[in-house]
């Protein structure tokens, strides 16, 4: 089991703990809701939790509870730049179908 991140997302990762001047890495979680039923939920991590499972990629560490891993096994995380914008993109196995507007998905 494992979640990878793109030289991209660990690159931004980095620059924005760095910037922050505190942290050890980015936790991954998925939180009930929206139309699917499943939503990311991103955070930088201070600490580590007893429970967390942890991921090494590109030189930074991914933090992930176990209930949350069922959903996310085998999933990339990339940052794009799109035009204007820039953000995740998850490119998450696992996903059988997301709701229209993008906010939320379900395996």
């Amino acid at each position: 089991m494992a979640v990878t991140l793109t030289e991209s997302a660990a690159q931004h990762i980095s620059r924005f703990i760095s910037r922050r001047g505190k942290g050890i890495g980015l936790r991954l979680g998925v939180r009930t809701t929206g139309c699917s039923g499943l939503a990311y939920k991103l955070e930088y991590a201070d600490e580590s939790q007893p429970e967390d499972l942890l991921f090494e990629s590109h030189g930074v560490t991914v933090l992930i509870d176990p209930k949350s891993l069922a959903y996310i096994d085998g999933t990339e995380l990339d940052f794009v730049r799109e035009g204007l914008n820039e953000g995740f993109k998850f490119n998450n196995p696992n996903v059988k179908g997301e709701c229209g507007c993008g906010e939320s998905f379900q395996v």
